[in-house]
C-alpha cells in the first residue's frame, strides 16, 4: 500500500469498435428484449450537408446497412455487453482500493472520450457534434465531493485538469482552458462562467448550455436544438426567426482562434478552404452523392 500520494491512469479499450465481449455479457441483453434507441429514418433532412463531411468517409455502418442487414438490434446488443463488461472493470479498480484501505482518501474520476451513435442521425460511431456523440459521463468520487448528487451545468473534459488540482490542494496553472468543477461538486446549482464547447477539426463547433446546442460548421451553416423539448435533437431551428437572439448569444461563444490540423495529419482530417471541403486530402464535389 503507497504510503505517498499516488496517481493512476486506468484505461480501458471498450465500448469501441470492433464490440467484442464474451458471451456472459451477451446474454444480459436478449435480442427479444433489445429496446432500440429512438431515431427516424430521415432523421438528417433539416441538417446542413456540411454534417455529412465531419464523417464523409469511415469503416463505421451508416443506419441504412444496418437496417438492410438487420443489424441494428445486434449493434444494440454487443454495445450494451461491452458497457456491462467495462463497468465489472471499473468494479475490479474500486475494489482493490477499497482492499487496500484507500478508498475514503482517495480521488476517483470516471469518464469517457466521447459518445457514440447507434443508428441516430443515420449513422454509427462518433465524429460528429450532436449530443450522442460529444456528451460523455463525468463522475467525480472521493474527498471534496458531495455524494449522490447531479449537476446539469454543462461541462468539459479539459476541466477534469483544474478541477483535480483544487481537490488535491495544489495550484491551478494559468494556462489551462478549463474550469474548475469544485463549485458545482459542491453545489450542483452552482453558476459556471461559460458553456461547454465541442470542436470538430478547424471552424466547426458546438456550443452547449443546459437548454440549447448550437452548432456552426466551417461553411457557415447552423443548427439550434432546443436540449429540453428536443433531447433527440431531431428538430433542426435554426433557419427558424423566432429563435435568432438565442443564437446570437450562442453565436458569441464560439472560439476566436481557429488552426488548421497540424502538419501532415492524415486520418479523419477535414479542410475546408476556398469554399471547397475536403476529406483526407480529397476534395469533395459538392454534388456527390452521400456515402450510405
Amino acid at each position: 500500500m503507497p504510503e505517498d500520494p499516488f496517481f493512476m491512469a486506468v484505461g480501458f479499450a471498450l465500448p469501441h469498435v470492433p464490440l467484442l465481449a464474451t458471451q456472459k455479457w451477451f446474454d444480459m441483453y436478449p435480442e427479444d428484449e433489445i429496446i432500440l434507441p429512438r431515431m427516424l429514418l430521415d432523421d438528417r433532412m433539416d441538417t446542413p450537408r456540411f454534417s455529412w463531411y465531419l464523417h464523409w468517409k469511415l469503416p463505421e455502418p451508416r443506419q441504412k446497412f444496418l437496417l438492410q442487414a438487420g443489424e441494428q438490434i445486434k449493434i444494440v446488443q454487443a454495445y450494451l455487453a461491452s458497457v456491462s463488461f467495462v463497468d465489472s472493470q471499473v468494479g475490479r479498480v474500486l475494489d482493490a482500493l477499497k482492499g487496500n484501505d484507500l478508498a475514503d482518501d482517495t480521488i476517483v474520476v470516471l469518464w469517457s472520450d466521447h459518445g457514440y451513435h447507434l443508428g441516430e442521425k443515420q449513422i454509427t460511431g462518433k465524429n460528429t457534434l450532436w449530443d450522442r456523440s460529444a456528451r460523455v459521463p463525468l463522475i467525480f468520487s472521493g474527498p471534496g465531493v458531495r455524494e449522490g448528487q447531479n449537476s446539469g451545468r454543462p461541462a468539459e473534459l479539459l476541466d477534469m485538469y483544474p478541477t483535480l488540482s483544487e481537490l488535491c490542494g495544489l495550484k491551478i496553472p494559468n494556462h489551462l482552458e478549463g474550469l474548475s468543477l469544485v463549485p458545482q461538486l459542491k453545489d450542483p446549482n452552482a453558476p459556471r462562467t461559460r458553456p461547454a464547447i465541442t470542436t470538430h477539426n478547424h471552424d466547426n463547433h458546438a456550443v452547449r448550455t443546459e437548454r440549447w446546442r448550437y452548432i456552426q460548421y466551417a461553411d457557415g451553416s447552423e443548427e439550434l436544438y432546443d436540449m429540453i423539448k428536443d433531447p433527440n435533437e431531431f428538430t433542426n431551428l435554426a433557419a427558424d426567426s423566432l429563435y435568432s437572439a438565442e443564437k446570437l448569444a450562442l453565436k458569441k461563444q464560439l472560439p476566436i482562434i481557429n488552426r488548421k490540423p497540424a502538419t501532415g495529419s492524415a486520418k479523419r482530417i477535414l479542410i475546408y478552404e476556398n469554399g471547397v471541403a475536403n476529406w483526407e486530402g480529397r476534395d469533395i464535389d459538392p454534388n456527390e452523392a452521400i456515402p450510405d
